[in-house]
């Protein structure tokens, strides 16, 4: 058996691993070249500094997890470690296991900061944030930034009652920063069916102190923020500016013409979703931002034009609600915003995802934006928030004193 000292090791790797220096690298990168840049230094280095937009995949991990980064064998894949030499064994392992491209940078990190780079020197969590969302960590997907994304976000839930109930609950556990909730009813005990969020002890009590209380409960770092008033078109942008994503859980249609003009005017993408007896149905509405490259898709206009005529739909009061329903469109609506947050996934932008219980089914339609539509066409008439209730053709309600809910 032939025994190799240190330096004839690495010697023999140099003879397969390509390696690249730190301004290549650099070079590759600004100039827009499809390569996966990954630090494979441990933790306790990464958060000290790393390469800009590079991902980190301890060397422990490497082999585990690379597949769910880059699963083309044949992208080039460049590894860095402090100085160099940990990244050259790692790349053989790398081509052992088929990929076809993959170089070592010369001086690892160091070599970087050496050559006057410029460095990126991440917030990073601490101990206890680190236990409480490591399932999310351990996530190639979201990692340590995009759980520091999650609690850097703010999202809006406009009502607390069967969807904003599980969304607001899995929003938190997420580790959504700042969640706001705007609602004005307080808990019923025919609400506790469906709206998980209450309970016995919180039947008379304002739904938003309910809510708080429970989220607190759930996750007592983050800040919930409550609105006990309804959303109206004197206040809409007063209480949605801010907010990066906005959940829509609204049972009238006022509300829902009012949210969805609001979050377009204010460029805010909008999750709405809705629920009838023991079907539900969910989507994005993203307006469009060129300035940020987003081309954006249809609004709750494109698809309902016109409210339907007064009473023509019932109530959940009148026609009932599956329990489990709520759960399960709001829990999809949560998801939908922590990919929008993360920038995770493909979502529900020009899809609309429809549930059907009795089936235990799901399904999708696409669905565009109209050239026409008054809001998010191309000759748009509505550019400022109008009477909704008047719109709908129902009576205007009278605006109640606001009252103030602390966190």
């Amino acid at each position: 058996m032939t025994r190799l000292t240190r330096d004839q090791l690495l010697a023999q790797v140099r003879q397969s691993v390509p390696e690249i220096t730190p301004v290549q690298v650099n070079e590759w990168m600004n100039n827009g070249k499809d390569v996966l840049v990954v630090d494979i230094r441990e933790r306790d280095e990464w958060v000290q500094g790393h390469v800009p937009e590079a991902w980190h995949l301890s060397r422990s991990f490497l082999e585990l997890q690379i597949e769910q980064i880059e699963p083309e064998r044949e992208s080039e894949v460049v590894l860095y470690c402090a100085g160099g030499v940990r990244s050259l064994l790692a790349a053989r392992n790398l081509q052992e296991m088929g990929y076809e491209h993959v170089y070592s940078m010369i001086g690892g990190f160091n070599g970087w900061k050496n050559a006057g780079l410029r460095i990126d020197v991440p917030r990073f969590l601490s101990d206890a944030q680190r236990e409480r969302y490591d399932r999310h960590i351990i996530l190639p997907d979201v990692g340590e930034a995009g759980q520091i994304r999650l609690l850097d976000s703010k999202v809006l839930l406009i009502g607390a009652g069967g969807l904003g109930s599980p969304a607001a609950l899995y929003l938190a556990a997420a580790g959504v920063g700042t969640i706001g909730i705007v609602d004005y009813d307080n808990v019923d005990r025919s609400n506790l069916q469906r709206q998980i969020l209450h309970g016995e002890s919180t039947i008379g009590v304002p739904k938003v102190e309910s809510a708080i209380a429970r989220l607190k409960d759930l996750n007592p770092d983050i800040e919930v923020i409550g609105y006990r008033q309804p959303i109206r078109s004197d206040n809409a942008f007063d209480i949605l500016r801010g907010y990066d994503v906005v959940l829509n859980g609204s049972d009238n249609f006022p509300t829902r013409y009012l949210v969805n003009d609001a979050c377009h005017l204010l460029g805010i993408p909008l999750v709405d979703a809705s629920i009838f007896m023991l079907e539900g149905q969910v989507t994005v509405y993203q307006p469009k931002n060129l300035a940020q490259g987003i081309e954006g898709g249809p609004c709750y206009r494109c698809l309902y034009p016109d409210p339907p005529p007064p009473g023509e739909v019932p109530s959940c009061a009148e026609a009932g609600v599956f329990g489990v329903l709520p759960g399960i469109v709001g829990s999809v609506q949560a998801a939908e915003a922590i990919k929008l947050i993360i920038g995770l996934g493909e979502p529900l932008i020009g899809r609309l995802l429809m549930y059907d219980a009795l089936e235990q089914g799901f399904r999708t339609l696409n669905i565009r934006r109209d050239p026409a539509c008054p809001l998010c066409g191309e000759h748009p008439t509505v550019t400022e928030l109008i009477d909704y209730e008047q719109f709908c053709g129902l009576p205007s309600m009278p605006t109640p004193t606001a009252v103030a809910i602390p966190a």
